[in-house]
This record gives structure tokens, sequence and C-alpha cells, in this order.
């Protein structure tokens, strides 16, 4: 069962004991991102997480990784819209280690100049790298469709622009206002005493002072008809990401989404991967995806179409996106999707790693902890009438958003004659 306790000075810690294991995950969870940056410093969390890696000061950049590395853990981090985390999976007994290791980097970077401009060449090398991928970059021109001239609408990584113009000062004032003991999470899972580990993480983290809870604006969405951006690129296929603004992450639909996303596209079973590439051959990849955030979500539909038969797979996606709004589906895919959803929710979570990511994402953003169980309750709620009130909500030409790259030309006008959906 979990433990929760919070520091007099705001950071919060939770954890999971699974005894039948052999290792522990351990997330250092910070409540910023890409919502919480202005327009001027566009790319910061990322790139101040990049150099947390460069050293601490109990740690050279060398002997962070060799420490967890040399008894057998990985360590990593990521960030995201709203959240950065550090994280470490490593053998159960060599917990402490892992945690004395990310707590120095949270707290303790070293930020080295001359780091700085050298990780600030890499991260302009990663914006190229995402450049040249149209199956990524698609979804970033989708983003500023969706969000224009808002922090969802832009990369977490940054512009060129913006990385270039961030310097030590920025990254160091940035760390000391939103690596703050209010914004953090420790979460643990695995083999572990969760007394022992909570006097440890007090231990480390108790110093830090009392700061206010970071806050980032709203979105606002006033999109009122369909929206269409052609990239022409000389690529191989025509990639498509198509995108409807959905749920916040702990809307009551969420979990109709979620199999709406799997009868549609979550799957090889799904109707779109059956209809489009099966039946018809009109492209190799199609999918759904969800987005979820605090105030916000989006409902994708992503592709790689082959160039002569752009027109004929956007047909045939409109068609199965109108076709669920307007009927029930199947008693037969319905079963199917919800054992596929539950299915996946057991397997995800027998990984200690797996396992902390959902319960630190999961409490980090709603601040609060679900059980397996009760995730498996509210899932066998959900009715097929569920799914396309759902679909109703959410599948609607005036918040339609379609990013397209292809060589293709003058085919924008064909195209939006079939965002209309409703």
């Amino acid at each position: 069962m979990y433990k929760k306790i919070k520091l007099n000075n705001g950071l919060k810690i939770v954890t999971h004991r699974m005894p039948n294991m052999q290792s522990v995950a351990l997330g250092i969870w910070l409540k910023t991102g890409g919502r919480y940056e202005f327009d001027k410093d566009q790319g910061i969390s990322h790139f101040l997480e990049h150099l947390v890696f460069k050293g601490t000061k109990n740690y050279s950049c060398r002997k962070l990784k060799e420490s967890i590395e040399g008894v057998g853990g990985s360590l990593n981090g990521f960030t995201s819209e709203e959240l950065t985390c550090y994280i470490v999976k490593t053998p159960a007994r060599h917990l402490n280690l892992a945690l004395d290791v990310l707590a120095d980097m949270v707290i303790n970077p070293v930020i080295p100049s001359g780091e700085v401009e050298k990780e600030k060449t890499v991260i302009l090398e990663e914006i190229k790298m995402y450049r040249d991928q149209p199956q990524s970059y698609v979804y970033e021109l989708l983003d500023e469709l969706m969000w224009p001239n808002q922090q969802l609408g832009r990369p977490v990584i940054g512009s060129a622009e913006s990385v270039n113009s961030i310097n030590r000062q920025d990254l160091v004032n940035y760390k000391n206002a939103h690596y703050t003991a209010s914004n953090i999470l420790v979460t643990a899972v695995g083999l572990l005493d969760q007394d022992r580990f909570n006097k440890r993480v007090k231990r480390l983290f108790s110093p830090l002072g009392v700061k206010p809870l970071n806050t980032f604006e709203k979105v606002t969405q006033a999109q009122d008809k369909p929206q269409l951006k052609l990239f022409n690129k000389d690529t191989e296929q025509t990639h498509m990401a198509l995108g409807f603004h959905a749920f916040k992450r702990d809307d009551h639909l969420r979990h109709a989404l979620a199999i709406l996303h799997i009868v549609l596209g979550g799957n090889m079973s799904s109707r779109l991967f059956n209809e489009v590439r099966e039946k018809k051959g009109l492209a190799y990849e199609i999918g759904t995806a969800i987005k979820r955030f605090s105030d916000t979500g989006a409902f994708m539909v992503h592709a790689g179409i082959d160039n002569s038969k752009v027109i004929d797979a956007v047909t045939l996606i409109m068609k199965e996106l109108r076709q669920v709004k307007e009927k029930l589906v199947t008693e037969d895919e319905f079963l199917r999707a919800k054992e596929f959803y539950r299915g996946q929710m057991v397997l995800a979570l027998e990984d200690t790693m797996d396992y902390m990511l959902w319960l630190g994402e999961t409490s980090a953003t709603l601040d609060k902890e679900y059980t397996l169980n009760e995730l498996i309750k509210e899932m066998n709620k959900v009715k097929k009438e569920d799914l396309r009130t759902a679909a109703r909500m959410i599948i609607d030409d005036k918040k339609m958003s379609l990013a397209l790259i292809s060589p293709l030309k003058d085919i924008e006008e064909e195209v939006y004659k079939l965002l209309k959906v409703s």
C-alpha cells in the first residue's frame, strides 16, 4: 500500500512497497516544464535538465553516471510540458546511493559555465534532429495550430533563438525559482523500507526553504473553424497529425476516451489500422494517441501515408471518425478494448519503473494516488454510450486541426474540404 507524507517545507513523499521485487525505482518530480516558461526563456526547463547531469557539489559528471551504472542501475531524466523528472532504477540494496545521487542533482547542481555553452550546441543539434524527422516534427506543427501563441503550442525543447539566448545566470535563477521544496515530489516503488526511506529523504531535503508553489497560465481554446497547415518537404511519405481539443487529466470521461482510442487506433485490432492499412493499403503507420494536461487535452490521429493516396486516406479517416459519433461501437469491440485497456495497465504495473512513473505523474499533477483496483473499478463503469458521448464532445469540425508534412503542393483546398465531420 502507499505511504504518503508531507514535510514542513512542503515537499511530498509517496512510496509503494513491492516485496516480491528485487529492484527499486526512484523519481524526483518537479512541477516545472514548458508551461512554466516565458517566451524569452523557452526551453530553459529542458536545458536545465541537461545541465544537472554535468556535475553536482559532491559528484562530477562522470561520477554521477559511474555511481549508478557501477552497481547495475540506470540513470535518466525527462522534461515535459508540466513536469521535470530525474529517475533511477537500481537493485534494491543500492537505494540509499540512488537517493543521494538524485538529491544532489536536484539540490546542488554546479551548472559549469563551460558546460552551458557545450550543451547549448548539443540541444541545437537535437532541435535540428527533430526537424529532420517528419514523424516528430508534424506534432510540433499540430501543437502550434491547436494552441497558437501559448506555451502548449511551443516545443518543450525550445527554439534555436531562445536556446541561444539562455546563459548560465538564467539557468541558476530558474533553478532557484523552480527547484523548491513545495514543487518537489519524491517517489519510490519496489523493495524498500518505507519508513527508513522517508527519514533519509527528510534529512536530505529539509534544508530547502519554504517558497510558493509554481503556477502556469491556463490555456484558451477559442477555435471556431477547422485549421490546416501544410509543410512542404521532399519526403517519401506524407506525414499527418490530426488533432482535437479533448479532456483534462482527471475528467470523468477520461476512461471512455481511453477505450475509444483503443477502438479507433490504439492497436492492430483497431478500426483505423484495419480499414486504412489492412484493407486499403493507404498507410504503413496509422493510429491514435491521447495527451492529457491539467486543464485540457488532445485526441490525435497520426499516419504515414503513401503520397499518391493522401486524399483517399484522409477521406477514410474522416469517415471512421464520423461513424463513431453516430453509432455505438459493437459489443465485441467494446469488450475487447476494455480488456486490452485493463491488461495493459496490469502488465505495466508489474515493472517497478513503470509503476513509479505512473504513481509519480498522478501524484505530482493531481495530488492523488490510485490503486490498480480503483482504476479497474472506474473503468468497469464505462458503457458504450460513454464512448459515443466522448466522441461527440471531441470530434467537432470547429475544434479540428490538421498538420501535414508532404512533398505535395496545392492540395490544401482539396484536403480542407474533407475536414467537415459534423
